[in-house]
């Protein structure tokens, strides 16, 4: 068999592994040229622009995620690390997509399982490169299997079981249109069987149209009666109650959504009250997701560097009833930041709005058209200058949020570095 490997970072690598394993004849296919020392003696490749114009003569095209299909000119078959997963995987899966909560609600489903003692694969832009660790998954075992929509954009088969979470604008730099992006999401649930289940957001319109493409008998909503809901303090799924809303280690309104997405995910596989108990107490979210970094001089400081939406940004705004310092702003991918604006002007708690980066400017003339000043556009880049003035503001009592709405390239490699950039300076105040 002929692959050609297109793209060479982290997932071609591990793309590279699993087809060279098998004895395929293999090229690498990349545009960018400094890759050139990471490709194995001996193996061809083809570096440089528009080099997945024509990639002909090969059985498949391996495209790594971000890489849109239509990009691809061959006469072979498009194929993607995910499809190979799918095809593959002896274990049930549970996918979780959605625009914000993927990685929380994953982590929470494993949790879950894994306190009620089962074997579980926690996969997709959490752990490790999904084919690395197929050669370990039995069919006893359980995948929780968190799906971007690059992911999404060409898979043929979907998990048994779909979590669909809140669905907003987002990557609207890659994707041609918002209709796009939520076609893409939606093969999460395209390619089920009736005997499948599929889990949704309770009123998001895009989620809802996700599900009506689903072949299930076996559509349940998380916050409503079908699924995992709160009454009177208590979350509740059928008629167990299985723990209190005080017991939740996790702040915001929207991370009480993710946990009963959870929850209802998790109860296909019947893993009994004290499960879910252990995992929703312990459980106090992943690495720079509304993380707390620590409390200093009465100020209590979160870094929310994920926040790659202004969705999200809303979403952290909410989290919190303290007067909020908030930082915010970032690369511009072209999204709309005129209903950040509004949540903002509507929060009676917000202390001062700290624009940065790329998209400050635009970001400023949303709170403009509805007369909100509470703002202000700061010129420098240097973010230990940034966080000081956050600092500065601040007296007793107050939330200093580092939540961007923004993608983190116009000032750092990715958001990872952006969160651990604001963490060290918080550390050294």
């Amino acid at each position: 068999m002929k692959v050609a490997i297109a793209g060479y970072g982290v997932e071609g690598q591990s793309n590279y592994r699993y087809w060279s394993a098998l004895g395929a004849d293999i090229k690498i296919f990349d545009e960018n040229t400094d890759i050139a020392n990471d490709i194995p003696n001996g193996v061809q490749s083809e570096l440089g622009d528009g080099v997945f114009q024509n990639i002909s003569g090969f059985d498949l095209v391996v495209r790594t995620a971000s890489l849109n299909p239509s990009h691809i000119h061959t006469d072979g078959k498009i194929w993607s690390s995910t499809n190979e997963f799918f095809k593959q995987c002896p274990a049930p899966i549970i996918g979780v997509t959605g625009t914000k909560g993927k990685g929380t609600t994953c982590s929470l489903i494993a949790a879950i399982l894994k306190n009620a003692g089962h074997t579980v694969h926690l996969l997709g832009n959490i752990g490790v490169p999904a084919l690395d660790i197929l050669p370990y998954i039995s069919e006893d075992d359980i995948v929780v299997f968190e799906l971007s929509s690059f992911q999404l954009w060409d898979l043929e088969k979907s998990p048994q079981t779909a979590v669909v979470l809140m669905i907003e604008a987002d990557h609207q730099d890659v994707h041609a249109s918002m209709e796009e992006y939520v076609q893409a999401k939606a093969n999460i649930a395209r390619h089920q069987d009736d005997d499948d289940v599929i889990i949704y957001h309770p009123e998001n319109t895009f989620a809802a149209e996700i599900s009506s493409q689903s072949p299930s008998r076996h559509k349940k909503q998380y916050m409503k009666l079908s699924g995992a809901h709160i009454v009177a303090n208590q979350i509740i799924i059928g008629d167990v109650a299985v723990a209190e809303v005080d017991e939740v280690g996790l702040v915001g309104e929207h991370n009480l959504q993710n946990i009963c997405a959870a929850i209802t995910a998790a109860w296909q596989y019947d893993p009994g009250v004290t499960a879910v108990q252990r995992a929703i107490r312990e459980f106090t979210g992943l690495p720079h997701r509304l993380e707390f970094v620590r409390e200093k001089d009465g100020v209590k400081y979160y870094n929310d560097s994920y926040s790659s939406a202004p969705g999200a940004t809303a979403a952290a705004i909410k989290s919190f009833t303290q007067p909020i310092i908030l930082i915010c702003g970032g690369f511009d991918r072209g999204l709309d930041y005129s209903q950040l604006a509004t949540t903002v002007a509507e929060a009676s708690n917000i202390k001062k709005v700290l624009l940065i980066g790329q998209t400050k400017q635009r970001v400023a003339d949303e709170f403009t058209k509805i007369s909100f000043t509470n703002f202000e556009i700061l010129q420098t880049d240097k973010f230990i200058d940034i966080i000081s003035l956050a600092r500065s503001i601040a007296t007793p009592g107050d939330v200093v949020v580092f939540s961007p709405g923004c993608a983190s390239f116009d000032m750092f490699k990715n958001f990872q570095e952006r969160g651990e950039q604001f963490k060290q300076i918080v550390q050294g105040f």
